[in-house]
């Protein structure tokens, strides 16, 4: 799959590592917030030999990026991933009510998994959900098998369980236990 991606797309997904996973593989902190300067990463990319990047074509990643997964500080000298860290960080978002239902896409293989224990965010900080079902289906085919949930979150949230919006909408939460999923049929 990775050869077929056009060159842009192969080095958004090695900035969406560096900056949600493994900053020290190209030697950059990221900040307690998912900050990371501008420079060093342009710096640290340049130098793994692997990718050649300049301030203009990070933006245009940044700009086109389907699932806008980054942001730039006004002023532009910081960038950070919008979601999906496995590293821990606080991107300063604040509770929010969901909208009534929310949706999670799978692998068909994970449902026994998922029927036991509901969503758990894994390696990551947050589980994500979704708005729509036609997004659900494009993250559950990732993962071979999809298998789409419908999340009950008006429930959850009368329940006490906080919901969070990232700049690019996606719904993080930190569990969603097995009683307020429902499978999708068809």
């Amino acid at each position: 799959m990775s050869r077929s991606q056009d060159p842009l797309t192969r080095l958004s997904k090695f900035i969406s590592l560096i900056l949600r996973h493994h900053p020290e593989a190209i030697g950059i902190v990221i900040d307690e917030h998912g900050w990371a300067d501008t420079q060093e990463l342009l710096d640290g990319i340049n130098a793994t030999g692997k990718h050649r990047i300049s301030l203009p074509v990070l933006e245009e990643i940044v700009r086109t990026d389907s699932k806008q997964r980054y942001s730039f500080s006004e002023d532009r000298r910081k960038i950070r991933a919008n979601q999906g860290h496995s590293i821990p960080v606080d991107l300063e978002l604040s509770p929010k009510m969901p909208p009534a239902v929310l949706y999670h896409g799978t692998g068909l293989k994970y449902v026994p998994s998922i029927e036991r224990q509901g969503l758990l965010h894994m390696r990551r900080l947050y589980v994500h959900l979704s708005r729509d079902i036609d997004t659900a289906v494009a993250v559950g085919q990732r993962h071979g098998t999809c298998f789409v949930y419908r999340v009950d979150a008006a429930q959850m949230a009368r329940d006490g369980l906080l919901f969070y919006e990232s700049v690019n909408h996606v719904w993080l939460t930190e569990h969603v236990p097995a009683r307020y999923l429902h499978p999708i049929d068809g």
